[in-house]
């Protein structure tokens, strides 16, 4: 079984509720980000080229402190860790919204923070086209991402399609969810904990359901 799984997935796709579910069911170690407590995430909905910059750092900050403290120490008593983030988001949105002198520096620090944090025996992409995305982000009613546009949405899906076609270092699921509904649908869910659980080769396996 894998040790460390994580969800990844775009703004809207489902990884905080896939992720939540599965460690429900198995009684195992969860780790969900908590990006609402960040005071520059409205801030920078409003204004993206002020506040792209602080509101990078400090979700890099948070998170390597977050997973610092949950997987560098084991917990015997959940049979696995799953997160709904890997630490590298933050390498990809980073790099979709800072300038190129900021995210040279921003870059610089990461290599650092991400010498210490552990690599996940499996990462699971949910990919999802970006109307649903959007109906997805309307139903959760979140104020200040009712007005994501469209094509920011499709350059994160890119950013993170682009590092991941590039993952050799561990597994890769890339699972097309635009036909499912594992939240009401039984029968999705179980098919997508099917593929999570088997074993896999390193590199990327892109999956239609």
């Amino acid at each position: 079984m894998h040790q460390y799984i994580v969800i990844e997935g775009n703004i809207g796709a489902g990884k905080t509720t896939l992720a939540s579910k599965i460690a429900e069911q198995h009684s195992a170690r969860l780790i969900l980000e908590q990006f609402e407590d960040n005071s520059f995430l409205p801030k920078f909905y409003n204004d993206p080229e002020r506040f792209a910059f602080p509101l990078e750092l400090s979700f890099l900050a948070d998170r390597f402190q977050q997973l610092k403290t949950r997987l560098l120490v084991s917990d015997l008593f959940s049979p696995f860790t799953i997160a709904d983030y890997f630490i590298h988001k933050s390498l990809i949105f980073a790099g979709k919204t800072l300038n190129p002198d900021e995210f040279l520096l921003y870059t610089k620090l990461f290599g650092i923070i991400d010498s210490i944090i552990p690599k996940p025996n499996l990462l699971v992409y949910l990919h999802v086209e970006i109307d649903h995305l959007q109906s997805n982000i309307k139903k959760r009613g979140r104020s200040y991402e009712q007005k994501i546009p469209d094509d920011y949405l499709e350059k994160i899906q890119n950013g993170y399609l682009d590092y991941l076609k590039q993952q050799q270092d561990f597994p890769v699921l890339i699972l097309d969810t635009n036909k499912l509904d594992f939240v009401k649908n039984v029968s999705d869910y179980e098919k997508i904990c099917d593929l999570i659980f088997r074993p896999w080769e390193l590199g990327v396996h892109r999956i239609m359901l």
